[in-house]
């Protein structure tokens, strides 16, 4: 197995305001930090290219459009770049990855990272997964849910996501908190949840937040309403007042402005939401779906809303919002948890090691040919 720095490309056609860009980044510079050259491979556009270029990484722009261009793009920078090693993150790029290995004009090593609850055909899972030489899923539920969709299990490793502790614990500036407190608006002395997601299943929380008792305002931080929110907002009792924020690259402020943080999303890989409020010392509710109810242990480090009983919603918020102790409690444990067990250095460190199995899985195969 290759010992020493490796020249690493990080793929993604997605790459705009989502917690899998936060952590592609996250992850690429600490790899570098770790003696790697890292090359990131995204649409010239997107959020992940300009945080990229200004952290000092280098950018490959690539246009993700059509397959026979993005595939000769990639042969010329993987072989241009010498690059040892291919990590995937998104759906269009694995297929272009796999369309290569079955030309048989990809010899090198490719891994493909999946960071969501799986909704691909099982045809595609096994041909993507018999493709790549390793296949990183974010949780252990992310991994059984390929399995069922009959992913070879002899390729797939369970690399959790982490969190980059510096960033977290950088203390916002006064005008990052100002610009919160202004998006926020006037919310009174109601307590504030806030939603960090793109548009994940936020209608399930609106639609049982009638049932919370006590007023409270709940910050939908990262999208616009639509029809089914705005509808759902319409039906809600006075005492509650609903936020929406649009995508924001200085999401952390909020959190220091919430009193509790909730995830009502039912595809969950492995949250960066909930990493972020619970290394931040937030008490976190969330639907028990996914790597949430991995990440979570209902009572102990969170709340847990059972997704055949979305009722609970609103009880699990009037508990957490009535009971300090409570809230202190599963705040501290939380926050004890991701920083011990879910650092950015131990998942760069576990991804480094698949790496090099990917390398040494590639050459036996290349060396039988």
């Amino acid at each position: 197995m290759q010992d020493g720095p490796l020249t690493v490309l990080q793929l993604t056609h997605q790459g705009e305001g989502a917690g899998s860009t936060q952590s592609i980044f996250s992850l690429s510079l600490h790899l570098k930090t770790r003696g790697h050259r890292v090359l990131v491979g995204c649409r010239p556009e997107t959020l992940l290219a300009g945080m990229a270029r200004e952290a000092g990484l280098e950018v490959v722009p690539l246009d993700f459009r059509r397959l026979r261009p993005l595939a000769g793009a990639l042969r010329r920078t993987i072989t241009e770049q010498h690059v040892e090693v291919v990590n995937s993150h998104a759906t269009r790029d694995r297929r272009v990855l796999t369309w290569l290995r079955w030309r048989g004009a990809l010899p090198q090593p490719f891994v493909v990272t999946r960071r969501t609850m799986p909704l691909t055909s099982p045809a595609e899972i096994v041909a993507v997964g018999l493709s790549a030489d390793r296949t990183i899923a974010v949780s252990h539920a992310v991994a059984r849910a390929l399995r069922r969709r009959l992913h070879p299990a002899a390729r797939l490793r369970v690399v959790h996501n982490g969190i980059d502790l510096a960033r977290i614990d950088r203390v916002p500036t006064d005008a990052e908190l100002a610009a919160a407190r202004a998006a926020l608006g006037d919310f009174g002395s109601r307590p504030l949840v806030v939603v960090m997601s793109r548009r994940k299943d936020q209608h399930v929380l609106l639609a049982q937040l009638g049932d919370v008792q006590r007023p409270v305002a709940v910050a939908f931080v990262g999208i616009e309403p639509d029809a089914e929110l705005r509808a759902l907002e319409a039906r809600l009792p006075d005492r509650h007042r609903v936020i929406y924020v649009p995508f924001t690259a200085q999401p952390l402020a909020f959190y220091h402005v919430a009193a509790v943080a909730a995830l009502p999303s039912r595809i969950e890989g492995f949250s960066q939401a909930l990493l972020e409020a619970m290394t931040l010392g937030l008490p976190v509710v969330a639907s028990a779906a996914g790597g949430n109810a991995e990440l979570i242990t209902d009572g102990a480090t969170g709340l847990l809303v059972p997704l055949d009983a979305p009722t609970v919603w609103g009880r699990a918020l009037d508990s957490l919002l009535g009971d300090s102790d409570l809230r202190s409690r599963l705040a501290r444990a939380g926050r004890e948890l991701v920083r011990r067990e879910y650092t950015l250095e131990r998942t760069a460190a576990r991804t480094e090691e698949v790496y090099r199995e990917a390398i040494a899985h590639r050459a036996r195969a290349e060396g039988v040919r």
